[in-house]
């Protein structure tokens, strides 16, 4: 069974008992790393049996894929790692160049729609010509902001180089008032449901160790990405591994604004 898990810090709640050999995986388990647009296409390919992938991906091929119960990554609030870094204040983006991460489909869905919903602008919308961590690369591409994700965006609010940011989950809390659920886990329907059942076990004993050992993760997250530990820390808890009936009206919301499918299934 491959079971495919974001490279990113915010991640480490859910696997890092695994990674210490804490929680076990089934015994024919293995894990995958990659971005979150890498894993959605793997497990939409069947290239993976498990795996989180982003909250639009999944209701985009719900047909082929179980939800996991009980685990998502969502805010309710400023979520800190997904944000539109810019030069001018928002409501000067209009007509003007915004750099897109291919990293998370969910995140671009949630920037295109509060700009036309909310911000009321028409950026210019381009694909970054760059990978979305290195921050260097990124900042010589002509743009006047850029939604990054994921460590990077922790990295940039860190380095202070734009002086307007916004945060994404704050912004879409402020709007609607929800948590948002920027990802989910999901298998596929194909794949031995015992072995699923197995595998979401794991997860969720290895999220419970994660849950309660947070100062250790920062401590480890700050390592890993030079971000101070108190940024890491106040990050990871700020974060949301839960799937309960508000994040399902929350998610199925946010799908029906964005006009993508509603097959919002839990397992």
């Amino acid at each position: 069974m491959r079971i495919g898990r974001i490279g990113y810090i915010n991640c480490a709640p859910v696997y890092g008992a695994i990674d210490r050999g804490i929680v076990a995986l089934p015994p024919d388990g293995e894990l995958v790393t990659g971005t979150p647009a890498e894993l959605n296409d793997l497990l939409v390919a069947g290239e993976l049996d498990v795996s989180v992938i982003s909250a639009i991906e999944y209701a985009r091929h719900a047909k082929e894929l179980v939800l996991l119960p009980e685990l998502a990554i969502s805010c309710d609030g400023p979520v800190r790692s997904v944000a539109l870094f810019s030069r001018r204040t928002v409501g000067q983006l209009d007509g003007r160049t915004v750099l897109l991460s291919a990293s998370s489909r969910t995140s671009v869905a949630l920037l295109e729609l509060l700009c036309r919903d909310v911000w009321k602008i028409r950026p210019r919308f381009a694909e970054a010509r760059a990978e979305a961590q290195d921050l260097d690369a990124l900042a010589a591409l002509p743009h006047e902001a850029v939604l990054v994700i994921g460590d990077a965006a922790l990295a940039l609010a860190d380095r202070g180089t734009y002086p307007f940011r916004y945060d994404l989950g704050e912004e879409w809390k402020r709007w609607t008032g929800q948590p948002f659920v920027f990802a989910v886990w999901a298998a596929r329907r194909s794949a031995a449901s015992a072995s699923i059942a197995l595998a979401h076990k794991a997860l969720l004993a290895s999220r419970a160790w994660g849950l309660s050992h947070l100062d250790d993760l920062a401590a480890e997250a700050s390592r890993k990405t030079g971000v101070p530990i108190p940024t890491c820390r106040e990050y990871l808890g700020g974060l949301d591994y839960a799937f309960s009936g508000q994040h399902h009206a929350a998610l199925t919301d946010f799908l029906r604004r964005a006009g993508a499918p509603q097959f919002v299934q839990v397992a």
